[in-house]
């Protein structure tokens, strides 16, 4: 594979002419890509969506070549000039420049050539260029023989795919820490709104605001921890297994050394996987992994359908909680205001949900000793963490932080509420709180309206049970 010559088609851009194994074929001149690239650019026109939509996957990728050409050259198998011009292209695409280039499709076939090959020629012609030489003069540096030394993309890339889900990770947990905080502040604004709590929809017994806002900053809390204890499965790869884990072209030393090349370079503590062909055919990391991410979704989707029905309404509907107003609801009804934030996020979930049973399925279609559908895991998990991400710091940023509490309704609600009686249950027993709703129901009168029309309870015990502190909260029973 190398450049032949330089060209400008008629009535098209400037072109160089590059060949491989299955010929000759036309690259952009200006482009750092090269001719496996540009086969790929024309065979996977799928989802529009080019590995630069994931910057931190390039920068995955850079990282490995980099630790890759380090290792070979400390085993005297790359030439210090070389392996000094793969570090600085390497360095530069780390530092955000040239992700423009990484052009392919994120869903192809080859499990993940087109991206191993789309990094190996970029980073060979920029490392051509520092050595001054043009770009398709792979004679001077190489994207396979070079670039691509001591590695398969069956050992690179789902290593890179790792690093970059790493170099993503404390980006997630960091947005969900924030919005479980941001839950939490309001957990304790709200702490003195008194309000009816309700199972299957129906009134069931009072509670603070504070407590349902504490409730959803506790579920969160909960996956701040597992989504963090996760980063542990990330750091096994197979890097110096190539092509099905024997290690077949790569020198025996340089597995061990390459595994800690990667870790100076990302600054992470990688391991090397103790069975490299399990390694390279296992994808039970992403499952699991995947798997966290679709339990943070649906946590995600509850919590927001409660916001939506808290704030419904307004005079219709819950009404306990103003949603900061985004943006007019409706092009034919004036005035309406709708809930676009939490709906969002919602539609957000249910995408990770998908994308979760994408990668179950592709994981479990990987055939003997190299799983095929690996590219699409790396779509699908990539994606579910930029989204779960961008979706936290727009809940929290443009609805958490804003709700306000209309507590007078919340109040209002529990004084009127069937719901009540279960708090007066232990002082006038199940068979006459049972008549008293019954009768609640049937005249419109509110459980406090006949409690004092039956004598049942003297005002001074009332006015105790009634409290908003002896409600939500255990303590010792008067009778």
């Amino acid at each position: 594979m190398q450049i032949t010559n330089e060209h400008a088609p008629k009535g098209g851009q400037a072109v160089r002419q590059e060949y491989d194994l299955l010929g000759t074929l036309d690259v952009p001149a200006q482009a750092y890509y090269g001719v496996q690239t540009q086969r790929a650019l024309d065979n996977f026109k799928l989802t529009g969506v080019p590995l630069s939509h994931f910057p931190k996957f390039i920068i995955g990728l850079a990282m490995v070549k980099q630790a890759a050409a380090l290792a070979n050259q400390e085993l005297g198998l790359l030439d210090a000039h070389k392996c000094d011009a793969i570090v600085y292209a390497c360095q530069r695409i780390i530092s955000g420049d040239f992700h423009q280039e990484f052009v392919v499709d994120m869903i192809q076939g080859g499990a993940g050539t087109s991206t191993n090959m789309n990094a190996n020629e970029v980073i060979a012609n920029i490392g051509l260029e520092y050595l001054g030489h043009q770009r398709g003069e792979y004679q001077y540096l190489h994207p396979n023989n070079d670039v691509n030394m001591s590695q398969s993309t069956n050992d690179a890339y789902p290593t890179a795919i790792r690093v970059g889900l790493q170099l993503l990770h404390a980006e997630l947990v960091d947005s969900l820490a924030q919005l479980q905080q941001a839950f939490a502040a309001k957990a304790q604004e709200f702490k003195g709104v008194i309000k009816m709590g309700r199972t299957q929809l129906q009134d069931a017994v009072p509670m603070t605001l504070g407590q349902e806002f504490g409730a959803y900053a506790t579920t969160l809390g909960e996956d701040i921890e597992r989504i963090a204890g996760l980063y542990d499965l990330l750091r096994e790869v197979n890097l110096g297994g190539t092509a099905i884990g024997t290690g077949i072209n790569a020198d025996p030393r340089y597995a061990a050394l390459a595994v800690a090349k990667l870790s100076e370079v990302c600054g992470h503590p990688m391991r090397l996987a103790g069975d490299l062909i399990e390694a390279t055919s296992d994808m039970g990391a992403f499952v699991l992994f995947s798997g966290m991410t679709k339990r943070l979704a649906v946590k995600l989707s509850k919590i927001c359908n409660d916001l939506r029905l808290l704030s419904s309404g307004p005079r219709t509907g819950f009404n306990e909680i103003n949603l900061p107003p985004q943006q007019p609801g409706s092009s034919i009804m004036p005035g309406k205001v709708n809930p676009v934030i939490p709906e969002a996020v919602n539609q957000v979930a249910y995408h990770v949900v998908g994308n979760d049973m994408a990668i179950t399925m592709a994981a479990e279609n990987g055939q003997l000793q190299l799983n095929v559908m690996e590219p699409l895991i790396a779509y699908k998990i990539f994606d579910s963490m930029r989204l779960l991400k961008r979706a936290m710091d727009m809940l929290r940023e443009r609805c958490v932080t804003g709700i306000t509490a209309n507590e007078e309704r919340c109040r209002e609600l529990v004084e009127n509420s069937i719901g009540l009686v279960t708090a007066l249950n232990p002082y006038i027993g199940y068979e006459a709180s049972t008549r008293l709703a019954k009768e609640a129901l049937r005249t419109g009168k509110s459980v406090l309206e006949l409690v004092r029309e039956h004598q049942l309870l003297d005002e001074s015990l009332l006015a105790d049970i009634l409290q908003p502190a002896n409600m939500v909260n255990p303590r010792p029973l008067k009778r």
